[in-house]
């Protein structure tokens, strides 16, 4: 009965949805993921997010920060150092089961060059060659609360998260965009299962875009027999993200957290593992392996696509590649410092963005042992 009730659900989301007119892929910057703990776990955290980086992946998690405060701060270079992404958090807990979260995230590509004004007059004058930035920023303030259980217990909770967000997105002085939106998250933990379910751009996320061309620049988009950009609304999607972990004691100081993500989308037809006009999934896997809770391990799998061939059709051949990430941890008392590797791209073996985070934990509390 639950399963029917859960593929009613999406059908109803993704009848509901068609039926808004919506930009495939819109808001990409939001979808690749904080925190070197998360990246090396091939983004699969939805589940088991407990700290300050869930008011991005589930604001549910921030519920369980047990320090008086953290902060999270991450850096990391894209396409060889062409494109640079930077997040920062931080949460504070403000009542017995209420914690509130802030955090912003910034991708930038900077030093593209414009050729809008080659030429003038039919003369070319490389002189009038300028550059100019494209930045794309976004701004969450979250809270989570935990649910109080008619069965009271120390190996169970339940909580809810909400993240409002805001965007804002520059393109040199051609072009800038504001956008609101909000995610919300659940997730529910028993002895060592994790529960977790992420509603993403749950109110429909809105991008208004106010273009800004001189006349001149309208002319070089005339003549080359391109559309002139105007003033637009661009939607995104809702994207619901169910998932599953579970944390095994396979020896008396060592762990290991498995977990699977389901990304499904409504918004058209991807390059997925499971793909269709109306519904898609992506899956997300990932392990961490513990010891002492000091040192960690982490390996994951993401971006399940089928290459596509010349004609940007899916091949036939059924060819299938993934992205590979790996990644490190290292918890000292109050500091965290974690690596991640991953891989961009078909080519499996081409490692090249490398992704440094930093969580610090505050005033921390006394750990009380529970028997």
């Amino acid at each position: 009965m639950k399963n029917n009730l859960l593929i009613l659900f999406f059908l109803i989301v993704a009848s509901q949805l068609q039926a808004q007119y919506a930009r495939k892929y819109s808001n990409e910057f939001l979808n690749i993921g904080v925190g070197a703990r998360s990246f090396g776990m091939g983004n699969a955290v939805v589940a088991s997010v407990n700290d300050v980086n869930a008011g991005y992946w589930n604001p549910a998690g921030l519920s369980l920060v047990k320090d008086n405060a953290q902060l999270s701060f991450m850096h990391s270079n894209y396409y060889e150092k062409i494109g640079s992404y930077d997040f920062i958090a931080g949460a504070l807990p403000i009542n017995k089961n209420g914690v509130l979260g802030v955090s912003f995230n910034r991708f930038g590509v900077d030093d593209i060059v414009n050729t809008l004004g080659l030429v003038q007059n039919g003369q070319v004058d490389y002189s009038r060659i300028k550059t100019f930035s494209a930045i794309d920023y976004a701004f969450y303030i979250s809270y989570a609360q935990k649910i109080k259980l008619k069965e009271k217990s120390f190996t169970q909770s339940l909580s809810w998260g909400v993240s409002p967000k805001l965007i804002v997105r520059k393109v040199g002085s051609f072009a800038k965009a504001w956008g609101f939106g909000a995610d919300l998250g659940v997730q529910y933990q028993r002895k060592n299962w994790m529960f977790g379910m992420m509603l993403k751009d749950i109110t429909t996320t809105y991008n208004t875009w106010n273009i800004t061309l001189t006349e001149s620049e309208k002319d070089v988009f005339y003549q080359t027999g391109n559309e002139i950009p105007v003033h637009s609304t661009e939607l995104t999607l809702p994207k619901v993200i169910p998932g599953v972990a579970y944390k095994f004691n396979i020896a008396k100081k060592t762990t290991l957290l498995a977990e699977t993500n389901l990304d499904f989308t409504f918004d058209g037809q991807r390059n997925v593992l499971i793909s269709s006009k109306s519904i898609n999934i992506d899956p997300h896997l990932g392990l961490e392996l513990g010891y002492k809770e000091m040192i960690y391990i982490r390996g994951g799998i993401t971006n399940i696509q089928n290459i596509l061939d010349v004609t940007d059709t899916i091949s036939t051949k059924n060819t299938w590649v993934m992205q590979p990430n790996f990644g490190i941890g290292i918890h000292l008392k109050n500091l965290t410092l974690d690596y991640a590797i991953t891989a961009l791209g078909s080519n499996a073996v081409s490692l090249n963005s490398n992704i440094f985070s930093i969580k610090i934990a505050l005033n921390r509390k006394a750990k009380t042992e529970v028997k």
